[in-house]
Formats: structure tokens, C-alpha cells, sequence
């Protein structure tokens, strides 16, 4: 059956009926940003390469880009309910499953942590600790992430970090109501700067700069997201394959390597045996799987496995205005970190603000229901919007766990909510003094797990971490992690980027052929 799936000129795509048994050299669970940017470095290594993804390719349709069937139908939404353990109710959790995992719906701005995120950093609520490597180490591979997802900048971000090359491609121009916005903020003197967005924005690219990409599909292939950039390209050799619609239930061990996947397809049950293993199904689903496959946890000595849940503290920002409709189609290219790092006036670190994809009536129709649609729709075409973000300490109670049934508890209480709600009033402050006089704001609470990180944290010490700093498990030698579980803090920023710097990392450094 190997010889098959992996014969030159078989299907990239795994069919259906392969057997009770698939061999592989290197088996990556999950084809988001970790796995894929994982699988297409790895293309020409020689190594066969499975890929097991729990979803399918996402449908390119008209409602792609419908504010109607994406936000009030919730048409794209696959994920199975999670318990919030805070009180017991069930949510669907903002994370999908498609090839490309939950990039495939991003806003596509891929920013680096900063230089300081990498070291220990004092916050109102506590010390966000270390990373057990630094920002330089990591840098060369952020300018391979940025060419690989077509990132486009400036690098006048006041906070941007050393860099050994410049953005591969130019900044996404401000649509001409954003560029105003942009001025008003720096006559206040603040310092707003082009967020980096990944997109095809390139000469003779597919992007129109619409107004349906945050939280959208692309129906184009415009996005810069983790199917069209990596998965695609990787499954051109054919050294990798990959395996849809495919859930893995568990890994087997023998103690100290893991011996094989037990995959779910179809209502059939198949085995992944491979020689090396990497786990990337996201922060949760992936510490879900790891406890799940053991009565105590698979690679989970350090008792560490599910703690230190970390999600961003957000909250949308809406400044809206009377008069004519600000007819604007892409929003988001504007950011300002002028509140990210200790200020003269604050002695913590606040966060970082940017502007969103274009919001719709249909958009906020769930958080204000007794407001009537016309009406949200009619200050939304008069708005400018914004996501505040901030850092979220790693507390080990924060955490994931596994119940009887599988299913998958999520317990959070955030840190840094003052210099939250802080940051959140002074970004509303500068957008009344930029001329938008109705400010509104509504926090995400624990269903925006898009930036979920932490639950198997990278570290030198297997008594207080899960993976070393290469993303290999300290218990297990066959099994590396490589999405955001391995993160030791969260810092204030998307993760996207240094998500894939870390698996450019690991398949150069970790040992995985």
C-alpha cells in the first residue's frame, strides 16, 4: 500500500481505500500553517512525507465572499463544540478545519514578534517569561516565512525588530478613507504604520483588495494563507502526500518513541506508521490528542500537556460617523503600536491595535440582536475599525483538558484586562479626535481562540516543559510539535508568522529527516 500512495504519478491526494496500514517516513498531522510550512520544506528532502488533515479542501463558491452565509449562517464553521469550563456551556470556538486550518478564513497579517517578546517581560498582572532562544536566532527564518506567504510592508512600525532583509514586497496601500484616518492619528502624534499582510499583491498578482478577506475564503487564491502558499506547492513532489478528511484519534507509544497514528476516515480505521512524527493540529486540538492517547497524556511527564492556555485579550473597535458612506472595500492595512512596549505614562506594556477586514451589518448582527439590520448596516458603511489585542499570561490553570466522552474542556480567565480596557480607551480617544464621534467596542471573550497558543511549551528543563527548543518532545524522540502549543508566552501580535519560522526551524535544525 506504501508503494502505491507514494508511486511516482500517483494522486497527491490520498484516495479513499488504502488498506489497514499506510508507511511513511514523516507523518505530519494537521495541513495548517505549522504542518504545511513544515511539509514544503521538507518537499525535497528525500523523506516521504504524509500529511493527515482532519478536514477537506475548502469549496470555492459564491459564498466565499457572502457577509450573509460566512457570518449569520456560520457556513464555514466545522469545528466540534468545546465546554467552557468557567461555567459549564458549550461554544464553537473560532478554528477551522480545512486544508490551510483556520488561515484559510485569517486576516492575513503576519507580523514578527518583536525583539523583546522573545525575552522576559514585566506585566501589570505578572512576568511574561523568556523564550529559550531569541529573536536573532529566529529572524532568518521569518524572512523565509515572509517570501514564502508573500508578506507586504514598510518596516515603519516604530517597534519593528532588527531585520536582515527587507519585506519581499511592498506595503498594501491605505484605501483613501483609511489613508485620512492614517494622517488624523499621526497629527496627534502617534505613529501609525502599514500592517504587514500577506496577500498577492505582487506584479500581475490575484488580489483585488476586496472587502471580503478577514474571516473570508478567497475565491481567487488571492490569500496568502497556508493551503495555496505551502500545502500546494509541497504536494508538487511526489515525496508528499496528503491524507483528508482524516481524524486522528490517537497516538500509540511503546514509552519512549511513538509507534503509529490510529486515523479515523470514512467511518474506517487506518494506521500511520512512520519513522517521525509532527504534531500540528493547533494548541488545543493538539494537546487534546496528546491527552487523549494515554491515561496521563502522551509526552507529558512535565505534567505539562493542556497548561498555560494563552488567547489574546481582544476587543473590536468601531468609530463611526454621520454623513455619506466612507465606501471603503480593504480595510485592513493600518496598525499602530504605540502602546505596545512601557510608555513614560504606563509602566506596562498595553498591546497592539489594527484596523480589520471591512465589517458588515451581518457581522455584528450576533453581539447586538435587538438591533435592527438596516441600522448596523448603515453604521458600518460609515465606519473605521479596529482590533485591540494584549498579551495574555501563561497560567497553569488556564488550560485544556479531555473528558470521558473526548471532549475537549477549555478553562480560561484572562490576565491583563485593565491595560486592556486601557488600551481599548485610548485607541478610542484618538479615533474621536480623527472624526469619529460614535465609538463602539465589544470584547470576544474565550470563543476567539484564533490565537491560541501555549499548551505544550517549548523549554530547555523536561521537568517544566513539552518540547525542546528545536520542537521535538523531550519524552518521546520521534515526536516533534510545530503550531503555536510550543509558544512560552504569547506577546501581543497574530502568530501566523512565527509559527511558521518555528517549523522553517525545525525542518532545518530538529532532526526531522
Amino acid at each position: 500500500m506504501t508503494d502505491r500512495i507514494f508511486a511516482a504519478g500517483a494522486p497527491s491526494v490520498v484516495p479513499a481505500a488504502v488498506g489497514d496500514t499506510v508507511e511513511c517516513d514523516l507523518a505530519i498531522v494537521g495541513a495548517g500553517v505549522g504542518g504545511a510550512t513544515l511539509a514544503w520544506a521538507l518537499r525535497d528532502s528525500g523523506a516521504r512525507i504524509l500529511v493527515v488533515e482532519q478536514g477537506d479542501f475548502l469549496p470555492r463558491e459564491r459564498e466565499n465572499w457572502s457577509p450573509q452565509a460566512v457570518h449569520r449562517e456560520g457556513r464555514y464553521k466545522n469545528s466540534a463544540y468545546w465546554i467552557d469550563d468557567g461555567d459549564g456551556k458549550e461554544f464553537q470556538p473560532g478554528n477551522y478545519h480545512y486544508v490551510g486550518g483556520s488561515s484559510k478564513l485569517f486576516g492575513a497579517t503576519m507580523p514578527r514578534f518583536r525583539e523583546f517578546d522573545f525575552e522576559t517581560v514585566e506585566l501589570a498582572d505578572g512576568t511574561s517569561p523568556a523564550w529559550p532562544i531569541r529573536y536573532a536566532e529566529l529572524e532568518p527564518y521569518y524572512c523565509r516565512a515572509e517570501e514564502l506567504y508573500w508578506v507586504h510592508g514598510d518596516g515603519d512600525d516604530p517597534t519593528e525588530p532588527p531585520r536582515s532583509a527587507p519585506f519581499p514586497f511592498p506595503a498594501v496601500p491605505h484605501d483613501p478613507a483609511i489613508a485620512k484616518v492614517a494622517k488624523r492619528l499621526a497629527r496627534q502624534g502617534l505613529r501609525p504604520y502599514a500592517l504587514p499582510q500577506s496577500l498577492d499583491w505582487r506584479a500581475g498578482g490575484r488580489c483585488v483588495l476586496c472587502g471580503t478577506c478577514d474571516s473570508y475564503a478567497c475565491m481567487v487564491d488571492a490569500k496568502g494563507d497556508a493551503d495555496v502558499c505551502a500545502m500546494r506547492p509541497a504536494l508538487e513532489s511526489d515525496n508528499v502526500k496528503l491524507m483528508t478528511n482524516a481524524a486522528v484519534a490517537r497516538i500509540a507509544t511503546d514509552g519512549s518513541a511513538v509507534t503509529g497514528l490510529e486515523v479515523v476516515r470514512g467511518g474506517a480505521r487506518v494506521t500511520v506508521k512512520a519513522a517521525r512524527y509532527a504534531l500540528a493540529a493547533g494548541a488545543v486540538n493538539s494537546a487534546a490528542l496528546l491527552l487523549r492517547s494515554a491515561p496521563d497524556g502522551v509526552a507529558n511527564r512535565s505534567g505539562q500537556v493542556g497548561r498555560n492556555y494563552m488567547g489574546h485579550v481582544t476587543s473590536f473597535i468601531i468609530g463611526s460617523r454621520p454623513g455619506r458612506d466612507l465606501r471603503i472595500d480593504y480595510e485592513k492595512t493600518l496598525g499602530l503600536n504605540e502602546w505596545y512596549s512601557a510608555t513614560a505614562d504606563n509602566p506596562y506594556p498595553l498591546g497592539n491595535v489594527q484596523s480589520l477586514g471591512k465589517l458588515y451589518g451581518e457581522t455584528i448582527k450576533a453581539a447586538r440582536p435587538w438591533a435592527p439590520l438596516g441600522l448596523l448596516s448603515a453604521i458600518c458603511r460609515r465606519s473605521v475599525d479596529f482590533l485591540a489585542q494584549s498579551e495574555d499570561l501563561p497560567l497553569p490553570e488556564n488550560r485544556v483538558t479531555v473528558d470521558a466522552a473526548g471532549r475537549i474542556h477549555l478553562r480560561w480567565s484572562p490576565t491583563g484586562v485593565a491595560g486592556h480596557k486601557e488600551l481599548v480607551s485610548r485607541t478610542a480617544r484618538a479615533l474621536r479626535r480623527a472624526g469619529f464621534p460614535f465609538v463602539f467596542t465589544q470584547s470576544l471573550g474565550i470563543v476567539a481562540t484564533s490565537h491560541q497558543c501555549g499548551t505544550a511549551r517549548m523549554g530547555e528543563d523536561p521537568a517544566d516543559s513539552v518540547v525542546d527548543p528545536t520542537g521535538r518532545t523531550h519524552d518521546l524522540a520521534n515526536l516533534w510539535i510545530t503550531d503555536s502549543s510550543v509558544f512560552p508566552s504569547c506577546a501581543a501580535v497574530n502568530p501566523a508568522l512565527t509559527i511558521a519560522a518555528l517549523s522553517l526551524r525545525a525542518a532545518e535544525r530538529g532532526g526531522l529527516v
